[in-house]
């Protein structure tokens, strides 16, 4: 998946450089997954990746917990680069990392960045462990991402901060002393990282929790304290609807202020689900703060009374299908297409108004409207269709505008005059 369309962001960074993935230093916000396959179980974790990365994951994690996870990620890797997969793999370290790391240099060897969380990262000798695992990535060419949670905190420094608070004469809250430990714990981490020898632009940190609020407040906490790029998201989402606007909700107010350099949707799948929805959320959240493009988008109104007919919905459902279908070849044919918008109007009160917002627009006839549908591009009217072919003629005018504005020397997809007729 391309990066089009990124903006330069007010926080200033250093650029870690991820299997070929540029993280911060102004490169736009990387998307990036995670599998939910166990990881000894090459062929379905190779298989659930190459889904992540066709649908436009940029990174993509896969849990390291076991001998037998860490001895099947040279296969995993071989049935990507037989897939023609590229997307670098980052390995997920929990407890024994620093072990399984030692233990399999192939593995150590084959992954893009390492994951380590300080709050686990073994029992009593955490540093030291740690230390460990930064070693084997400097021996290695690798980043890593210093991964706070509070849901797994270093209880030592907590306890030291929890205690320093309560001799102080102006005590804060619990939540505020929870999240000065996971400021501490990042920042102290990626510094003892240094001092064991790391550079500076093989560090990315994160301080992930479950809750928004919390998310918003840790994160405009630690951002103005480092330079290192930042990864953003909630812990744990949720599922579904609930997921999707608690991430919105918390992800959104940071981006747009310039925090975060890379992003997880850390969705809970239905039974048997799509995976791949992470990937589609987090892109559109960028998409939508204008960020990033990935696709061209589609305005379409609500409906209302005026609207009673399901028409407009219908060819809504079918345009965003026809132009998921056409993007990978029009991606690499028409450069700048993924920033593109339309708009499908079911009616003629906020109709033409709109669609001449849009690159491409039309506006429906609604309830007892006149039978006809106005099609402007670029602001200005172009033709009426009327008739029962509307939808197919519409693609026709999509395809040939795509053409002719983003790639004047290359003709429309063939496939689209197919689907057209």
């Amino acid at each position: 998946m391309g990066r089009s369309g990124g903006v330069v962001i007010e926080r200033e960074t250093v650029q870690v450089d991820i299997g070929g993935v540029k993280v911060g230093g102004g490169e736009p916000v990387v998307v990036q997954s995670m599998t939910n396959t166990d990881t000894a179980d090459p062929a379905a974790t190779a298989a659930q990746i190459k889904a992540l990365a066709d649908a436009g994951s940029e990174l993509v994690r896969i849990t390291v917990n076991t001998r037998e996870a860490a001895a099947a990620v040279p296969e995993v890797m071989e049935r990507l680069d037989d897939s023609g997969c590229s997307v670098p793999v980052v390995g997920d370290f929990h407890y024994n990392g620093h072990i399984l790391l030692a233990e399999y240099p192939a593995a150590a060897g084959r992954l893009a960045k390492y994951r380590i969380n300080p709050g686990n990262v073994g029992t009593s000798r955490r540093d030291e462990n740690f230390q460990a695992i930064v070693r084997i990535a400097m021996e290695n060419g690798k980043a890593v991402r210093i991964g706070v949670n509070w849901g797994s905190l270093d209880q030592r420094l907590l306890t030291e901060l929890m205690d320093a608070n309560a001799r102080s004469s102006t005590p804060k809250e619990s939540g505020a002393v929870v999240r000065d430990a996971m400021v501490e714990s990042a920042v102290r981490s990626a510094e003892l990282a240094q001092e064991t020898g790391l550079a500076e632009n093989r560090i990315v940190l994160s301080a992930k929790v479950s809750g928004v609020r919390e998310l918003v407040a840790v994160y405009e906490q630690l951002a103005p304290l480092t330079r290192y790029p930042l990864h953003l998201g909630l812990t744990e989402a949720g599922m579904g609807t609930k997921g999707i606007v608690a991430t919105v909700a918390g992800l959104s107010p940071l981006l747009l202020k310039g925090i975060g350099d890379t992003i997880r949707v850390s969705l809970t799948p239905r039974p048997g689900g799509d995976r791949a929805e992470e990937v589609r959320v987090a892109q559109q959240i960028l998409q939508s703060l204008e960020l990033r493009s990935f696709e061209p988008q589609v305005t379409s109104c609500p409906g209302c009374g005026r609207t009673t007919s399901t028409f407009f919905q219908e060819m809504t459902e079918d345009i965003q299908g026809y132009i998921r279908e056409q993007m990978p070849f029009w991606r690499e044919a028409f450069p700048g297409v993924e920033e593109m918008k339309v708009a499908v109007m079911g009616c003629v009160v906020n109709g033409p108004g709109e669609s001449k917002h849009a690159n491409l627009g039309i506006s429906l006839p609604g309830t007892f409207e006149e039978p006809k549908a106005p099609v402007y591009v670029d602001g200005q009217h172009l033709k009426t269709l009327k008739g029962d072919h509307i939808v197919d003629e519409f693609k026709t005018i999509l395809d040939e505008y795509v053409a002719r504005t983003y790639g004047s020397s290359v003709k429309a997809h063939e496939p689209a005059e197919t689907a057209a007729g």
